[in-house]
């Protein structure tokens, strides 16, 4: 059967029943979950073969908006190697954050849930659930304790882990109630302490960009700053609608919300000195000497659009790319944000990506920077998608800072061939680690993983023009 679906219109693939299209389907899931197992099995195996020196460089999650970190597994589950996790990842063609999850997931079933572990063994249970529950359970607030995480592995194998993402989070939440995990605060919640676990958050799922050109928002607010928000909401929506704006309510809240963004980054928000309340100052004139706040800063979006030369006029095309997560954006939705009064449009020079830009010290200047940015789009190391304009540009052959003062070539010089974007992480495990990299050609880039795999990974550069301009909007 598996050589007769390889040839389509083959005549033994013809003579396939029903029944036989059902029982290969069937057959084809059972293995698919047991590879899935079999993964979750190699990636606990790949963590116990490289433990960390010290507790500061075992792997961790950056928890974004905040000043800390989480643990890739519960409480029990030995730590990892920071650097270990990004060649997993290579080798399964994910990213360093995907494979992260992978062996924390395999950690966390395997020590904290074994009953769950034994049925995604021995298939009752896909892979895919499991990690779920693990998911859940090693982000929950408070954490789980290797006692209130049994409790749990025990209700979840009981239905063989038929659990919804909903009936997970009441368990989960149970469980902390149960275990007395959250410190009851009487004035929160008398009857129920573990509901003083303060669910507030502001979270933007810029992962999940619609074709519209917009992002999705999700926020939990104490109950007076929820009716506060909707009364403004609800004040500017009808304010627009005076003015003659004909788009529905839930636009023009959207909108407003918009215009309450761009309006607060005109203010400072200080401490006043020697007192306990707050002063608003201008943001042109006042300053943060003496407070631990930052200045007020404007929001820039980069948006590149292709043009030609028509004669004397330039002439746009239909569509541009937002460089946020490489939307593709119309024409017409860049005239809108260029018509807001409050909009501030710059136009970047052209600039030839194929061009090689060299500086003669170690400092990289704009115009190479910039030009490496929009060549390399995002970090260069395989899987990785942290756009390039928020890496470190780094000298692929090290910059040689003894060279001139004696007498040699520079190895390292700041070259267009000679410079690569690479993330925080990434540059550290290229400078740490005995991983390395090199630029076969103008933006492509070969990688060799500790082990020296025969396949190395390489970085293919991306489709592009020679050519790009590019629109700022402030």
């Amino acid at each position: 059967m598996i050589d007769a679906l390889a040839g389509p219109g083959a005549g033994e693939a013809d003579a396939l029943t029903a029944s036989d299209l059902l029982a290969l389907a069937r057959d084809r899931k059972t293995a698919e979950d047991r590879a899935a197992a079999d993964l979750l099995e190699i990636a606990a195996r790949w963590a116990d073969l490289h433990p960390p020196e010290t507790i500061h460089t075992a792997a961790a999650f950056e928890v974004r908006g905040s000043e800390h970190e989480e643990p890739i597994a519960g409480d029990g589950c030995p730590l990892v190697a920071e650097f270990c996790v990004a060649e997993l990842g290579t080798v399964l063609g994910i990213s360093t954050t995907a494979a992260k999850k992978l062996i924390g997931h395999a950690l966390e079933l395997r020590h904290r849930f074994p009953r769950l572990w034994v049925q995604v063994h021995t298939g009752r249970v896909p892979a895919w659930r499991a990690r779920l529950v693990a998911e859940t359970t090693i982000h929950s607030t408070p954490s789980l304790t290797r006692e209130a995480a049994a409790h749990v592995d025990a209700q979840v194998a009981a239905v063989a882990g038929r659990i919804g993402a909903a009936q997970l989070d009441r368990l989960v939440a149970e469980t902390i109630k149960r275990f007395d995990l959250a410190a009851p605060d009487p004035a929160a919640d008398p009857v129920d302490g573990y509901l003083s676990v303060d669910p507030r958050h502001v979270t933007l799922h810029d992962d999940d960009v619609h074709f519209a050109g917009t992002m999705r928002w999700e926020a939990e607010l104490g109950i007076a700053d929820s009716l506060d928000l909707d009364h403004v909401l609800k004040h500017k929506a009808a304010e627009q609608k005076a003015l003659g704006s004909t788009e529905s309510l839930d636009v023009r809240r959207a909108k407003a919300l918009g215009d309450l963004a761009r309006t607060q980054t005109a203010v400072d928000l200080a401490f006043a000195r020697g007192g306990g309340g707050f002063e608003a100052r201008s943001a042109r004139t006042s300053t943060t000497e003496g407070t631990d706040l930052p200045a007020a800063r404007q929001v820039v979006l980069h948006v590149h659009v292709d043009a030609s030369m028509a004669g004397d006029q330039t002439v746009f095309g239909p569509t541009g790319r937002m460089e946020q997560r490489s939307k593709l954006l119309l024409l017409e939705q860049v005239k809108s944000w260029c018509g807001d009064s409050r909009t501030k449009v710059t136009v970047k020079p052209v600039v030839d990506l194929n061009a090689d830009l060299s500086a003669p010290g170690y400092d990289i200047p704009d115009r190479i920077r910039d030009q490496v940015i929009l060549r390399d789009q995002t970090c260069v190391f395989p899987w990785c998608t942290r756009p390039a304009r928020r890496c470190d540009l780094d000298h692929v052959i090290p910059f040689d800072h003894r060279a001139e003062t004696e007498g040699r070539p520079q190895p390292g010089p700041t070259t267009t061939r000679n410079l690569a974007a690479l993330c925080r992480h990434h540059h550290r495990l290229k400078t740490h680690t005995v991983w390395r990299y090199a630029m076969t050609a103008n933006g492509v880039l070969e990688w060799t993983s500790p082990t020296a795999t025969a396949t190395a990974a390489t970085t293919p550069a991306p489709p592009r023009s020679n050519r790009s301009t590019g629109l700022t909007r402030a």
